[in-house]
């Protein structure tokens, strides 16, 4: 599309996403689509800038043309169906395929042309969250542009002014669209290759649904009791670990378009905080963490180097945010002798079964049966048993035998021998203080709740 037709399809300014003409979509780039949910291998680029890659947690990066030295990327949203986990699959909207939409890479400098089609029941934008660009390419509609009907195609061009990491999602129906899934990260990386660099660097974003269990589609005016806490629209046991070959400098980036705040917490190292929403942190203002706390609407970035081989885990602190459909509801039954009521309530419901009494450690153990498409609140499996985890949570496994470029799974750590906690089989613990243990225990069992009469 040459700048008349673009002016005259637009009805405004050069700086305004402008709608593309019938004779302009004859020459839109492709839209490739992909449903699958796995990590894919990071897209090398064949033209324009080099840069060094990213990996996308379950998902992938867009393809693109180069014409007349502009980088040409197509986005449709549209309706998709997203598996959370072997299990469960969703109703959601996203872009070509699937939720979150495929990452846009480009370099700093890079002149970018964004068509979007929408094939959306209802008008859509996109805003491109984090980037400096001029106003009428901001994507709020009715404030920057007119909204993109369904079935047409809009054009967004500008560019890319800085490195860093941020992204992209309507400003349209906002609280609907991304409650439904729309939304994408977007990469610019460093004019120099050298600079930042690392080896390997991974994406994702942070995102929640609240889908009932035997429903697909989620329930868009949920505020903060959603039941499936997501990276990149993937629960665990369906989060791909992160690969990663021992030795190696690693960036993992984050952003978060939830309605609360996570503390992203990883086992085995320190980190440093190298990136936010506003660019690069210089080294001398880079802080230490083993938690960096990702706030609503931004991104963070930090690195390592894997020097400590394992399988670490890497999740959400917050407890509930590291569950699968929990019912927010449960009363605690911890320390109630439910075994007269179990006896009375089996008569009628012959597999009733009483939970809770001591924990909620045995949901991991047991194959319940569960409503259609749904998940497990904890779930999955590991090398020493269930991992009774679910939502936001993965592993970081640091192997030796890992080669440059691959990301496939590795399979568990192999443990050197005296080095993982064991039980004790010595001598017992001293008969005092197991008398000591059980008069506790007969207190504890003796105190009466205080029923104050009004």
């Amino acid at each position: 599309m040459n700048r008349r037709q673009f002016l005259r399809s637009s009805g405004a300014t050069v700086l305004g996403a402008g709608l593309v003409t019938r004779a302009g979509a004859a020459t839109l780039p492709e839209a490739p689509i992909l449903t699958d949910p796995n990590t894919q291998a990071p897209l090398k680029p064949q033209n324009g800038r080099p840069y060094n890659p990213v990996v996308t947690l379950n998902g992938w990066s867009l393809p693109w043309r180069m014409k007349n030295g502009v980088k040409e990327f197509h986005l449709v949203a549209e309706p998709v169906v997203r598996e959370l986990a072997p299990g469960m699959k969703a109703k959601l909207w996203g872009y070509n395929g699937s939720s979150p939409g495929p990452t846009i890479e480009c370099v700093e400098g890079d002149r970018v042309r964004i068509f979007v089609t929408n094939k959306l029941p209802e008008h859509t934008t996109i805003h491109w969250h984090g980037i400096l660009l001029p106003n009428g390419m901001d994507g709020v509609g009715g404030l920057n542009q007119p909204q993109i009907k369904p079935g047409k195609t809009f054009v967004y061009e500008f560019t890319m002014t800085k490195s860093g990491t941020f992204m992209y999602h309507p400003h349209a129906d906002e609280m609907v669209q991304m409650a439904m899934g729309m939304h994408g990260f977007l990469v610019v990386h460093p004019r120099n290759p050298n600079f930042m660099r690392v080896d390997r660097d991974f994406v994702f974003l942070l995102n929640a649904f609240d889908i009932d269990p035997g429903s697909y589609t989620p329930k868009i005016n949920t505020m903060l009791d959603f039941n499936m806490w997501c990276w990149n629209s993937r629960v665990f046991p369906g989060i791909d670990p992160l690969v990663v070959r021992s030795g190696d400098r690693v960036r993992i980036r984050a952003g978060n378009l939830t309605m609360t705040n996570h503390p992203l917490h990883l086992h085995g190292y320190d980190f440093e905080v190298t990136g936010t929403d506003g660019g690069w942190v210089p080294k001398q203002a880079r802080w230490p963490e083993v938690t960096v706390d990702v706030a609503i609407g931004q991104m963070r970035a930090f690195e390592f180097d894997a020097v400590n081989p394992g399988d670490w885990a890497f999740h959400c602190h917050k407890s509930h945010h590291t569950m699968n459909a929990m019912g927010h509801d449960v009363p605690t039954m911890i320390g109630v002798d439910q075994r007269g009521i179990t006896e009375k309530i089996s008569k009628l419901v012959p597999d009733y079964m009483e939970m809770g009494s001591s924990g909620m450690a045995e949901m991991g153990e047991m194959e319940m049966p569960l409503p259609d498409n749904t998940l497990p609140m904890m779930t999955g499996q590991g090398p020493f048993g269930p991992v009774e985890m679910g939502g936001m949570f993965t592993v970081v496994k640091v192997h030796d035998k890992v080669k440059p470029g691959d990301y496939s799974d590795p399979g568990w750590y192999q443990h050197p021998k005296g080095t993982v906690a064991r039980e004790w089989t010595g001598a017992p613990m001293p008969a005092e203080r197991q008398a000591s243990m059980a008069a506790d225990e007969h207190t504890m069992q003796a105190v009466k709740p205080l029923h104050h009469k009004h």
